[in-house]
């Protein structure tokens, strides 16, 4: 091949390009080789692509900037509805708490006036035990005087429960102050759960508070009940009158019935109590009144009531009264309390003491050596009325001891009797 055959491209002689730059009497020649176009033409390429992405990227900006910043918007939007809900979430479980916290404190301000109420009825109650104790009255299974003990403990219990109340009101309030997270402060679920079961302990050893009250004054008041219908009992046996509170026999009362209103069991308790202890009060009252007492304590009876062989005369007469053995000079007392209604020389009586006890009962002394008593003085059962000798009809030194009703002689065994029976009430 020729030298000039090599250039042959198909058979055909390519056409050199020849660039000429003169400048002044220089003249410059630049054969442009094929490579040199390629190149001029892929930078013309270049620059219009760079041209082209520059001019789409001016046009577009706009567009990819509103995208950019709707995308962020939503972003922002869907954090900003999260956190919203989050919020509103959080405040209804703060809502709730409060209104819970509301509830439970209302609860125990209940709690407390149920407990107040309570203690203040036992300080209602405490004048009442201290009567009943006084009067010797008290509930076979446990003292009265044991009652303070057991309510101090109840009481110590209750007030534990309110103080963990309160304990948990604290917690309660720290999970919804935010000092915890919400998680946190959904649980407080279970501190109102177990709020309710302290206030279901507290509200039990409350109503176990009332309930024992209740329970030792019913126990009080069906023994002063028994206690004085026993003494009745052995009271009218001698023939007396025993007033009756219990009967319901007043004079003045009447009109028509209507259901109560307004019932309190524990007023209603403390009044059947307080009935009773006077009912007690007025039978222990007639007790010492009447004569079931004894004139010569401890001294040996030597003749009784009834038909005897006179000691003067040496015949059947009747003994009004009973003789009890008494040195000169012994004290005789009153068997009840009443008014003196004879102190003096009294023929065969010799010098005698006559007290009017009530419902037509006197008493008398007789043979005394020496009168202690004028007449109109009251005295009580077992006060010294004068000092035992032998003046009248008398053989020796001795207390003659009489009682009548309305005027007549009865027996004065069945009253001694009687007081020995109800010695055992009256202490």
């Amino acid at each position: 091949m020729a030298k000039g055959d090599g250039h042959r491209i198909f058979g055909k002689q390519p056409t050199e390009h020849v660039l000429i730059l003169a400048s002044g009497d220089r003249v410059r020649h630049m054969t442009i080789r094929p490579w040199m176009t390629a190149c001029c033409i892929a930078v013309a390429a270049l620059l219009t692509t760079a041209y082209l992405g520059a001019t789409t990227y001016l046009v577009l900006r706009d567009d990819l900037i509103g995208a950019a910043m709707a995308r962020q918007a939503r972003i922002q939007y869907d954090y900003e509805d999260r956190i919203s809900a989050l919020r509103a979430q959080l405040d209804r479980i703060t809502s709730r708490q409060l209104l819970d916290q509301q509830v439970v404190e209302q609860k125990v301000e209940q709690l407390l006036e149920q407990q107040n109420a309570l203690f203040s009825r036992h300080g209602k109650l405490g004048g009442l035990l201290q009567r009943a104790e006084e009067s010797g009255i008290a509930v076979p299974d446990a003292p009265a005087s044991a009652l303070q003990p057991e309510l101090k403990e109840k009481q110590t219990s209750v007030t534990g429960g309110l103080k963990a109340i309160d304990r948990l009101l604290a917690q309660d309030g720290k999970a919804v102050s935010g000092a915890k997270p919400v998680g946190a402060a959904l649980q407080s679920g279970s501190i109102a759960d177990r709020a309710d079961r302290v206030f279901s302990k507290v509200t039990l050893s409350l109503k176990n508070i009332e309930q024992e009250q209740l329970r030792r004054i019913r126990g009080l008041a069906d023994d002063a009940y028994r206690t004085a219908d026993a003494m009745a009992t052995i009271m009218r046996r001698t023939g007396v009158d025993v007033p009756d509170a219990a009967s319901g026999k007043q004079a003045g009362m009447g009109g028509p019935f209507v259901e109560p209103i307004g019932i309190n069991r524990f007023e209603t308790s403390l009044t059947d109590l307080d009935t009773a202890l006077n009912r007690l009060d007025a039978v222990r009252e007639a007790a010492q009144k009447l004569p079931f007492g004894n004139p010569a304590p401890g001294r040996e009876i030597t003749s009784g009531f009834g038909n005897r062989i006179d000691p003067f005369l040496g015949r059947l007469a009747l003994h009004a009264g009973v003789d009890f053995q008494a040195d000169t000079g012994a004290s005789v007392k009153s068997t009840g309390a009443g008014v003196v209604v004879a102190a003096g020389m009294s023929g065969g009586y010799g010098n005698m003491v006559e007290i009017d006890h009530g419902q037509g009962i006197t008493t008398r002394y007789g043979h005394m050596s020496s009168i202690l008593v004028s007449v109109g003085d009251k005295v009580e059962a077992g006060s010294v009325i004068g000092r035992a000798g032998s003046t009248g009809r008398s053989t020796g030194p001795h207390v003659h001891y009489e009682v009548r009703r309305n005027g007549d002689a009865v027996d004065p065994m069945r009253f001694l009797n009687a007081g020995l029976k109800l010695t055992t009430y009256m202490n």
